[in-house]
């Protein structure tokens, strides 16, 4: 079963705003971001000119003369934590951490979790000796940037996300009080985080994530990437040993789960052509916000995929039997949009690149200005579905879940030599 231990949080100080004199909760709006792999260059640039001492300068450095990115990461970490931006709690502790949202039918909606440090497997180990289970593969570019960014800063910067399945952690967090500290991001979700250092609470939460594995919903790269350094380091470096990861329980009520889409660079030839062997490709008229909206519904009603072309908008319903390497794997792989697109399209592209968006209409507008020349949109997997998955000790294809809203950097960090 997961080990799940508190941790002696690394945390602004100096913040301005509300709160900034103990008055009330420090407000971290200016300082917190996204993670790394969901900013654009755009974003990167609005962030760094928001705060000086905004937290995509630790996530996504820029390198500084004859410094590399990563140095200069660990420089400013440094640098921070010496002029007081930074300071360490004086007790190891666990962080409630709350999401307040509008989810897609407008209705107000809450994701509740606990940060911590969650135990590694040993090195060569599999992570559900550790009752740890992965459900999607990884792409081994980000792992390796992941790393370096590691080595330099030996800080958990921002936490990976997973899933209790055993049930009542959420009633076991009080998180009925005032909150320490406090985030509005762009999208207007609130993040709220309570500092839980009573031995009591401590023992609970413990005992209630060590009771059932937990399936990593996000983060899979910087797990693995822990994983790595762990193995790398000597066995009494305890801070290695573990991961910052906000856990939260596997409830419907808990997550918003949305699709990782696909986008097509260097497309061979028609797209639409070469695919209708596996799909039934039915018109859907031209490209436009609204049509996207619509095409959406037509792929949860026909249980299909959606395509954006040159030629506008098309569904994509699967051919009975045609997708035959999709025959004998296990639930619930066949009927997950990203293993469908693994066996009847993305054999069809060739060398074509593909890079990934969670949003539909974004992904359309890509492809009618020219910067992609295709998008196949996917149908998001349900809760049921990964629950499925993790008691299966299924891996679904990498980038098939998005789940939202996503947890900011910057309201706590994890230094691995604060333990």
């Amino acid at each position: 079963m997961p080990q799940f231990l508190p941790f002696r949080g690394l945390r602004y100080r100096t913040t301005p705003g509300p709160g900034a004199d103990g008055a009330g909760p420090v407000d971290l709006s200016r300082v917190v971001a996204p993670p790394y792999d969901v900013i654009d260059d755009d974003l990167r640039a609005s962030l760094e000119a928001t705060d000086p001492h905004n937290s995509v300068q630790l996530i996504l450095p820029r390198g500084s003369g004859a410094r590399d990115g990563y140095e200069t990461a660990a420089d400013l970490l440094g640098a921070w934590r010496a002029g007081g931006v930074l300071t360490v709690d004086e007790a190891p502790s666990f962080y409630g951490y709350r999401m307040t949202f509008r989810g897609h039918d407008g209705t107000l909606r809450h994701t509740s979790g606990v940060l911590g440090a969650l135990a590694l497997p040993p090195a060569g180990a599999d992570p559900s000796d550790a009752g740890i289970l992965p459900h999607e593969r990884t792409l081994p570019k980000a792992r390796s940037d992941r790393l370096s960014l590691l080595r330099a800063t030996r800080a958990n910067l921002d936490p990976i996300w997973g899933l209790s399945l055993a049930s009542g952690l959420t009633s076991r967090l009080p998180l009925d009080t005032a909150a320490d500290a406090t985030a509005v991001d762009g999208d207007g979700v609130v993040h709220e985080l309570w500092r839980l250092d009573d031995p009591a609470v401590l023992d609970a939460v413990t005992a209630a994530v060590g009771s059932a594995p937990v399936v990593l919903a996000d983060g899979h790269h910087r797990f693995e990437t822990a994983s790595t350094y762990r193995a790398e380091r000597p066995a009494a470096d305890a801070g290695a040993a573990a991961i910052m990861a906000l856990v939260v329980e596997l409830a419907d009520e808990q997550l918003s789960v949305a699709a990782i889409h696909r986008l097509v660079h260097g497309a061979p030839g028609d797209v639409r052509a070469r695919i209708t062997e596996s799909f039934e490709v039915r018109d859907a008229g031209p490209n436009g916000p609204d049509a996207v909206a619509a095409l959406e519904r037509r792929m949860r009603d026909a249980g299909g995929l959606g395509l954006v072309d040159g030629d506008g908008l098309a569904l994509l319903v699967p051919h009975p039997d045609a997708l035959a390497a999709l025959d004998g794997l296990p639930a619930p792989l066949p009927d997950v949009d990203a293993s469908r697109f693994d066996a009847g399209i993305r054999p069809a592209l060739g060398a074509a690149e593909l890079t990934y968006r969670n949003d539909a209409a974004t992904c359309a507008a890509l492809v009618d200005k020219g910067a992609a020349d295709a998008a196949v949109l996917l149908r998001a997997v349900t809760v049921e579905q990964i629950r499925t998955a993790a008691f299966g000790r299924v891996r679904m294809p990498e980038k098939t879940t998005f789940f939202e809203p996503k947890p900011r950097t910057g309201m706590v960090f994890r230094s691995l030599d604060d333990t």
